[in-house]
C-alpha cells in the first residue's frame, strides 16, 4: 500500500507469479518436460547469477536446464568466449534439446550478435535472431515455423493481427524476453486499455525509453509503438520519437501498420514532462533518472541492474518497480515451452530436410 503522497511500490513476484501458474499447468500434460541449455562462457559476476537464477527458476518448475560452462566459465586459465560457439552448434544439433540461451555479455556488441545469429530459430528462446527481429520491427506478429529454415526475411506478410491468436498453420513470433516482460508489466496494471482493438491498446499512453540498445531499448520502443504508444527514444547522444500515428493533416490521416522513426527536438526533461510511463535501463550505477523532471502520477519501471531512479521517485511516480528479473525469466520459460510445444516437429522435418539434402549432394559427388 501507498503511505500518503507516495506511489505503491510493486514488486515482481505477483505479476511473476500469474506467469508461472499458466507454465506449471501447461507442464503438467506435457509428455516430458522441456529442455533448456544455458551457456556460460565468462567468469563475470552478473551472468553467472543469472545462470543460477535460471536453474533455480526450472528446477522449481520441473524444467529440465543443463548449464554448460566454457571458456573462463570452465577454466580461469581460459579466454572468455572460448569454445562458446561451438557449444551453441552442438546444441542447435541435439535433438533433445527444445531451447538454447547464452548469456551475454561476451565479446562485446558485434560479436555477441554474430553468435546470437548462430542460435539455430527453432531453439533461439531469448529471440534475438534477426528473424524474430525483423518480425518484431515490422509488426509481424506471427509466422510460418516453415518460414524459420530460409535465411530470407518474409516476402508475403500477412494482414495485421486483429487478436492475439495465431491464424491456422502460425504460431506467434518468439519476441525478446525483457521488453515482452515490460509490456507484460504494463499490461497487469492496466497501462495498456482492453477496451482498445488488440495492437493499439497502449494508444494515448506517451511512454520515456532511456538507453537505445538493441537487446531492451529499441526492441521495446518499437513494441510499444506497434501497440499505439508515442515513444520517446533517449541515448546518449540522441532522442527519436516511435510512433504509428502519422504526422499529416486530418484529411490525410492513414496508420501506418507499423511504427516509424523520427528525430526528436525535445530534450530528456521535456520528454518526462510529457511521459505517462518511464522505462529506465542504463548499465551504470551513477545514472539517475531526476524525480523532479517526471510527470506526475506516471509509471516508472527500473530495469537496469542498479537503480536508475533517485530515491524519492515514489514523490512524483504513481507506481514504481524496482525491478522485473522474475517476470523476465517468465518469458523465457513461456516462449521455451512455445517451442517445445509448436516448433519441435517443424524443427524436426527442417533436420531431416537438411540431412537429405546433404546425403544427396553427397551422393551425386563423383568419386575420386
Amino acid at each position: 500500500m501507498a503511505s500518503e503522497g507516495k506511489g505503491v511500490l510493486l514488486k515482481a513476484d505477483p505479476i511473476a507469479n500469474t506467469f508461472r501458474d499458466e507454465i506449471r499447468s501447461a507442464l503438467a500434460s506435457a509428455p516430458r518436460p522441456p529442455k533448456l541449455v544455458g551457456i556460460l562462457a565468462t567468469s563475470a559476476a552478473p551472468s553467472k547469477f543469472y545462470s543460477e537464477f535460471t536453474k533455480k527458476q526450472c528446477d522449481a518448475l520441473g524444467v529440465e536446464f543443463v548449464l554448460r560452462r566454457v571458456g573462463q566459465a570452465a577454466d580461469e586459465a581460459l579466454a572468455p568466449g572460448e569454445g562458446v560457439e561451438e557449444a551453441i552448434i552442438e546444441s542447435n544439433e541435439d535433438a533433445s534439446v527444445d531451447g538454447i540461451m547464452v548469456y551475454y555479455p561476451i565479446f562485446g556488441a558485434q560479436q555477441d550478435h554474430y553468435l546470437q545469429q548462430i542460435v539455430s530459430p527453432f531453439k533461439d528462446v531469448e529471440g534475438l535472431n534477426f528473424k524474430f527481429h525483423y518480425n518484431l520491427y515490422h509488426n509481424i506478429r506471427f509466422l510460418d515455423p516453415k518460414t524459420l529454415a530460409s535465411s530470407l526475411p518474409p516476402t508475403n506478410t500477412s494482414a495485421p493481427a486483429v487478436n492475439d491468436e495465431p491464424p491456422a498453420g502460425q504460431v506467434k513470433s518468439i519476441l525478446p524476453c525483457t521488453p515482452l516482460a515490460i509490456v507484460k508489466c504494463l499490461e497487469h496494471i492496466d497501462v495498456y486499455n482492453k477496451l482498445l482493438p488488440y495492437g493499439d491498446r497502449a494508444y494515448g499512453k506517451t511512454v520515456t525509453v532511456i538507453n537505445r540498445s538493441e537487446v531492451v531499448g529499441r526492441p521495446l520502443a518499437a513494441l510499444l509503438a506497434n501497440d499505439g504508444a508515442r515513444v520517446f527514444s533517449v541515448d546518449i547522444d540522441s532522442i527519436q520519437e516511435y510512433t504509428k500515428r502519422p504526422r499529416q493533416s486530418a484529411e490525410e490521416r492513414k496508420y501506418h501498420p507499423r511504427h516509424v522513426v523520427h528525430p526528436s527536438t525535445l530534450s530528456l526533461q521535456e520528454c518526462l514532462a510529457l511521459s505517462d510511463v518511464v522505462v529506465s535501463a542504463v548499465p551504470n550505477a551513477a545514472y539517475k533518472v531526476k524525480t523532479a523532471w517526471l510527470k506526475d502520477g506516471c509509471v516508472c519501471l527500473n530495469v537496469a541492474a542498479d537503480k536508475n531512479f533517485e530515491p524519492d521517485v515514489r514523490e512524483k511516480a504513481s507506481l514504481y518497480l524496482p525491478t522485473i528479473g522474475k517476470v523476465t525469466i517468465m518469458m523465457l520459460l513461456r516462449n521455451l515451452w512455445d517451442f517445445h510445444l509448436s516448433f519441435t516437429a517443424h524443427c524436426a522435418h527442417a533436420l531431416l530436410r537438411l540431412r537429405l539434402q546433404q546425403y544427396r549432394q553427397v551422393a551425386d559427388t563423383p568419386a575420386s
